[in-house]
């Protein structure tokens, strides 16, 4: 190979190049990506930067020192993949000749079905997301949050600690009840209350009321909760669409081998687009985490540089997540969904310091820690020593 095309200038983008060049691809490395930004980190905008303590330039991932030797083509997405000619076609027409590609198109928030979307709306995904709701986050006002999902969550605490009155609306029976089931759930929902924040959970969103400015938003209980802001964090849509007639076999993401591998050769997935091929699970599982994007370009890239001859068995660890709320670190390792039973094993819900280790049978099989990171460690490692045969 001697040009490999990354789409998407993403964290497992960036990774993924470094990956080419620490694994010792010598040829030419172009990276694609939509933004007019080169990578940045984007945990922090629900956080950090939406509170003003911090500015964009903390959030670039390169530093001084980084030398990639890549070309960069920003500002401009791809918007077909020729496996044939082995070309990505981008929006202004430019056709960039590839020997291999990784793609790393990540995803965009979904929005809310059938709803017109006034001012006053915002989702967060991006810095000038970021920018145009942290304008909007003012004490005082009435922010209504759909969605008790990490950027809702977070997006709470944040706006709780800036004066705002905040209320959260979530369709299931309690918090991150998907990721972490309704039992332990319902310890968030406590850590949100005792901070003075509203949930209405088990409760649908019907639509949203005012025309020059949002107003409210309207439940399907009748309810019409009073707004001058609101944020839509209901999920994420993989950036697949692009992949049509591609040959590239798509699901819930792109369908991967557990090595990031497409059902193309020498094309290979990674981040929030890519649905890997979870060993411990036996099916493919798209994973939309932080520490998937920064571990799993390494592995692709391995497979892609090594072609068909690559078998040697690679295992990533279990899926890993953390999210800053208030003053708590809630972290998952593991598959909830999963488990059969739930145990609390350390600490207790009204302090916000649980441990609550999951397991299916007698065979852990995943572990929360909201405040106890060295025992939630422990827990992870060894999680990650399960590895199947």
């Amino acid at each position: 190979m001697r040009t490999i095309v990354v789409v998407g200038a993403s964290l497992a983008g960036l990774y993924a190049a470094q990956a080419l060049r620490t694994q010792g691809f010598d040829g030419e490395v172009v990276v694609i990506g939509d933004e007019v930004r080169r990578p940045y980190d984007r945990p922090p905008l629900s956080k950090e930067f939406l509170a003003g303590r911090i500015d964009a330039d903390v959030l670039f991932l390169e530093s001084a020192d980084d030398d990639l030797q890549a070309r960069w083509l920003l500002g401009t997405p791809a918007v077909s993949l020729c496996t044939n000619t082995r070309e990505v076609l981008l929006a202004d027409g430019a056709r960039i000749a590839a020997d291999g590609v990784v793609i790393a198109t990540g995803a965009r928030p979904r929005t809310l079905p059938g709803t017109t979307t006034p001012p006053g709306v915002h989702v967060l995904r991006t810095i000038d997301d970021a920018v145009a709701l942290r304008s909007e986050l003012l004490p005082g006002a009435r922010l209504v949050v759909i969605g008790a999902g990490f950027i809702g969550g977070e997006v709470a605490a944040t706006a709780k600690a800036l004066g705002l009155d905040v209320t959260v609306v979530e369709a299931m029976p309690s918090p991150l009840a998907g990721p972490l089931g309704v039992e332990v759930g319902a310890v968030v929902s406590g850590l949100h209350e005792a901070h003075g924040v509203t949930l209405r959970c088990g409760v649908g969103v019907r639509g949203l009321a005012g025309r020059e400015r949002v107003e409210g938003v309207e439940l399907t209980d009748g309810t019409v909760l009073p707004a001058d802001v609101v944020v839509v964090g209901i999920g994420a849509i993989p950036n697949v669409e692009w992949l049509t007639g591609s040959g590239v076999a798509v699901g819930n993401g792109i369908e991967c081998d557990h090595q990031g591998r497409t059902s193309i050769p020498g094309v290979v997935a990674v981040g929030d687009c890519a649905a890997w091929q979870d060993l411990r699970l036996g099916r493919q599982h798209r994973v939309e985490h932080w520490t998937g994007a920064m571990e799993r370009p390494a592995t692709a890239v391995a497979a892609l540089l090594g072609g068909d001859g690559v078998s040697e068995h690679r295992p990533v660890g279990v899926p890993y997540f953390w999210s800053d709320q208030y003053d708590v670190r809630i972290q998952f390792a593991g598959h909830a969904a999963e488990a059969d039973s739930v145990t609390i094993e350390a600490g207790t819900a009204d302090s916000h310091d649980v441990l609550a280790v999951y397991r299916r049978g007698d065979v852990p099989v995943g572990v929360l820690g909201m405040n106890q990171t060295r025992q939630f460690g422990r827990w992870r490692r060894q999680l990650n020593t399960a590895v199947p045969v």
